[in-house]
């Protein structure tokens, strides 16, 4: 409980408009993404909203000083319900903190707060013509401190990874209030332990993220979309695997099986050929239209090798953004056919993603449950979603069943539970299995070390 003397500080330090304890307001601070039910409700005790790191500062040494719980906040886009506020005290938003403070362009980086949104980041450099390529599907809404806090992924991962490997240095502050600069410009830098690497994915159990500085790249000249429809899913699978084997590197390729091209095309109000089965989006880039040429035609000589039903190029960019359009809008059009959906994140070694593909089928027959299948085939994250009805009697059984089952083939062929939406609340029963006794006590020292009191997102993770 956070007595109201406590409460009146923290005004003190934010403006009574920025720390709310109304019903309505807690509510709208205790959920997010994820498919953690929204009753009950997980409701803070205060939402905070702070404008400058300083007041962040200055927050964190008062739940320091009287062991209240803070859960750091940033659009409340996650999927595996990192900024619920499992333990009330304060959930501690970021949403203020919009500002892009510089682009450094000759040393072509950026620094950004926290609530920046990852399109806006994006916007801004491109008009430099400078290239900051993470992009989450959230992207028009996800913002860079919750991005690098989950050390999101996006479709562009294929060729050019994920946040972490853009984050040069961090401001964080710490579970005492205590403000922590790590790394810098440099692009050598080994002095001392890589925090920058500890804080990015560390899902605000190690500090709160207030500013982020991040390494960019020239943009590429040229974009092309590709749209490869195939007959069956292990069809598509394959061709992924032959284009990365034959050296074809795609910017990225995006899959999505039967039921998710129904779903759209449902959303769409839109016929879809019975023949088709699995269709692959793939973006392809380079210095001219000659090279996207080249490119094309190779990826075409290689769909062709492995069945491919029909091949497109988008002729114009009104025709690649609707390509993209739905593959970005396709997790809602899935979710809006089902009472329930349950998405999971998991990630393999490129090698193994036709045989995940297959257990994962196998696991849907078992349990007879449907397991719609999409995602981010060219580096191996793929986005299983389980659709149910979990009132029917039996069915959350099953469907735990089938999640646990996953998760173990997953692990089986060399993979991890998460590609880029982090443990949270959803993944934590079966982190010990993909890290191991050491590695979750490993983690447990840090935290200890960084957060004796633990307030900082209490009951995630493990």
């Amino acid at each position: 409980m956070i007595a109201d003397d406590i409460k009146n500080k923290i005004r003190g330090i934010v403006g009574a408009e920025n720390a709310l304890d109304s019903d309505l307001d807690r509510f709208g601070y205790s959920y997010d993404a994820s498919f953690v039910p929204l009753f009950p409700a997980n409701k803070p005790e205060l939402v905070v909203r702070p404008a400058t790191t300083e007041e962040v500062s200055k927050i964190m040494a008062i739940a320091c000083e009287h062991g209240i719980p803070v859960t750091p906040r940033g659009a409340a886009s996650g999927r595996t319900g990192g900024s619920i506020p499992l333990k009330g005290g304060i959930s501690m938003s970021l949403e203020r903190m919009t500002k892009i403070l510089e682009i450094d362009v000759n040393n072509m980086m950026v620094w950004a707060e926290a609530g920046v949104r990852t399109i806006d980041l994006y916007n801004a450099c491109a008009a430099k013509g400078l290239f900051y390529p993470p992009d989450p599907a959230s992207w028009k809404f996800s913002t860079i401190g919750g991005n690098v806090a989950e050390n999101a992924g996006g479709m562009r991962a294929v060729k050019y990874g994920v946040t972490s490997n853009y984050v040069m240095g961090l401001e964080v502050v710490l579970a005492d209030g205590t403000v922590l600069l790590t790394g810098g410009k440099a692009i050598k830098n080994v002095t001392g332990y890589n925090l920058t690497s500890l804080f990015t994915g560390s899902e605000g159990t190690l500090g709160i993220i207030t500013k982020a500085l991040l390494r960019l790249i020239p943009m590429p000249k040229k974009r092309g979309t590709l749209q490869l429809m195939f007959r069956t899913l292990d069809d598509g699978c394959n061709t992924i695997h032959q284009m990365l084997q034959s050296g074809l590197l795609p910017a990225a390729a995006e899959i999505m099986d039967r039921f998710c091209l129904e779903a759209v095309a449902k959303h769409r109000k839109t016929e879809l050929d019975p023949a088709v089965g699995c269709c692959i989006i793939v973006e392809i880039d380079g210095e001219d239209d000659a090279a996207l040429d080249t490119q094309a035609k190779k990826m075409e000589a290689v769909a062709k090798q492995c069945g491919v039903y029909q091949f497109r190029v988008a002729q114009t960019q009104q025709e690649s953004d609707e390509l993209w359009a739905i593959r970005r809008g396709l997790s809602s059009a899935i979710a809006s056919l089902v009472p329930n959906r349950l998405g999971e994140d998991i990630s393999v070694p490129r090698d193994a993603f036709p045989e995940v593909v297959r257990r994962i089928g196998a696991i849907a027959g078992k349990h007879k449950l449907t397991i719609a299948v999409y995602g981010h085939a060219g580096d191996g994250n793929i986005h299983p979603s389980i659709l149910c009805d979990l009132s029917k009697p039996g069915e959350e059984e099953r469907v735990h069943r089938a999640v646990e089952e996953l998760f173990d083939a997953t692990l089986a062929v060399g993979g991890t539970l998460s590609g880029e939406h982090g443990i949270g609340i959803t993944k934590k029963p079966y982190i010990a299995k993909a890290l191991g006794e050491a590695g979750v006590k490993t983690l447990a020292a840090i935290k200890q070390a960084l957060d004796p009191k633990g307030i900082l997102n209490p009951g995630k993770i493990w």
